[in-house]
């Protein structure tokens, strides 16, 4: 309730463009390692998003990740995901996401689809969007904030290293579950 409120102080526009705030922003991932889930982020990355109240299809996200900022807390298994392996971050240094339409479900819901480049292959992906409102920085601008999460299969990009483990299943799972919080500020 108190967002709602504050959220209304700001002035209100169709057409509201905002740059992706990294400082206070996350992309991060899970991936299931031996019988655990490993987690991991991306450090690296940027966007735009021109947010049209009136009319939500002219709505346009442009997304890029830099793949080598991958950090798990560990640095070999960072390597080797940054490797042909995995990343090949030499041949593909960016994971884009370009929005090709926008729909809005509900007040503050959105379904984004767009195009996917990741280790060089691009796929049509639709991204459940939650707008989680604006608010006054107290600098005399506005921030807002968007959440997604998605769950990717990375042999769909061509991730395909793995092992067999000798007493039967696979080290790494192929579903990874994708989570993106953005704060961004109003330009």
């Amino acid at each position: 309730m108190i967002l709602a409120a504050l959220a209304s102080a700001a002035p209100v526009e169709a057409t509201v463009s905002y740059s992706v705030d990294p400082v206070h922003s996350e992309v991060s991932f899970r991936i299931r390692h031996f019988v655990s889930r490993v987690r991991g982020q991306f450090r690296d990355f940027s966007g735009t998003i021109v947010k049209d109240d009136e009319n939500p299809a002219a709505t346009k996200v442009e997304f890029v990740i830099q793949a080598t900022s991958i950090d798990t807390d560990h640095d070999r298994r960072d390597n080797h995901l940054r490797s042909a392996d995995f990343f090949d971050v030499e041949k593909f240094p960016t994971i884009t996401f370009t929005s090709t339409a926008v729909e809005r479900v509900a007040e503050s819901e959105y379904r984004v689809t767009g195009h996917l480049t990741m280790h060089g292959i691009t796929k049509a992906l639709t991204l459940p969007v939650r707008f989680e409102g604006e608010l006054p920085d107290g600098q005399g601008g506005f921030r807002a904030a968007f959440s997604t999460e998605q769950r990717l299969d990375r042999k769909e990009f061509g991730i395909v290293w793995n092992r067999v483990l000798d007493q039967g299943g696979r080290m790494l799972g192929d579903d990874v579950e994708i989570e993106i919080s953005l704060a961004a500020i109003r330009r």
